[in-house]
């Protein structure tokens, strides 16, 4: 028993001496890896099918996107469809749409790609974004016009209204649009892999094919046209979800080093000098 005691404490005596021997480093770096997750995000703007519920007049529907280039970039993007009648009133009548001077239908398809920078700071395993970002966007989209009524000052035979035309109503297919947006926004993980996501945009219409005889008033994607300016607005609300790929190690930052600067010279050293 004796021998066994002696034998635990010569060991233990042996390991003490060997750390002791060992130099403590002072500078030791942080080693671990740490693996954020990299992937595909995908989902809806809900705003729109909410416009189509309470309007008899719209609907639309908008897919949304974005792909994790690197630490703050994303590769965005959003893919929707649009169709609106829109009645310019000029009438007596002016609460039905009797009173519209003319009426139309526009509806089409467009797509918008661009990149989203990150400004927010996350945690680890966090993706929740403060963004900036810009778009290129293209619509393809076709004009109807329903019907429309003759503007004529002279009112002896319609006192009551405008005359309705009677010539055949156009249809415009094969236009097109583009446009540059600025992107400001928001995207929260609500839960593990979804997220909600808040956008406003500006937009500055590059080009623009009007139809013969008629103008676009409306873009799919681009939202209204107005006399004398090129620039328009939007918004969206998104649901999305975050579909991971692979998870990428972020190297831990370096500690930035202060150099040190030498004191000034006392009174009685520089009058010495």
């Amino acid at each position: 028993m004796l021998r066994s005691y002696i034998s635990i404490l010569f060991i233990c005596t042996a390991f003490l001496g060997y750390a002791q021997d060992r130099p403590i480093d002072l500078n030791r770096k942080d080693t671990t890896v740490y693996k954020q997750p990299y992937g595909l995000r995908v989902g809806i703007d809900l705003s729109r099918p909410l416009i189509s519920f309470l309007e008899d007049n719209y609907t639309g529907l908008e897919f949304v996107g974005d792909y994790r280039l690197s630490q703050k970039l994303y590769l965005a993007g959003e893919l929707g469809n649009e169709k609106k009648t829109i009645g310019v009133r000029l009438g007596i009548d002016e609460t039905t749409a009797s009173g519209d001077l003319y009426n139309f239908t526009i509806s089409g398809s467009y797509l918008k790609l661009g990149i989203d920078y990150n400004t927010y700071g996350n945690w680890y395993g966090e993706q929740n974004m403060i963004y900036v970002g810009g778009r290129y966007a293209f619509s393809t989209f076709s004009q109807t016009l329903n019907n429309y009524k003759i503007f004529d000052i002279d009112r002896y035979w319609s006192p009551e209204d405008f005359t309705a035309g009677t010539e055949q109503v156009g249809d415009f297919s094969g236009l097109t649009a583009s446009w540059l947006e600025f992107v400001v926004g928001i995207k929260a993980e609500i839960v593990k892999n979804l997220y909600f996501g808040a956008s406003a945009r500006l937009a500055f219409l590059v080009t623009n094919k009007n139809p013969d005889n008629f103008r676009n008033l409306f873009i799919p994607g681009f939202n209204k046209v107005t006399d004398g300016s090129k620039f328009g607005v939007g918004y969206n609300y998104s649901i999305s979800y975050l579909i991971p790929l692979y998870k990428k190690a972020k190297a831990p930052e370096e500690p930035k080093v202060l150099s040190r600067q030498a004191p000034p010279p006392r009174p009685n050293q520089a009058s010495q000098n």
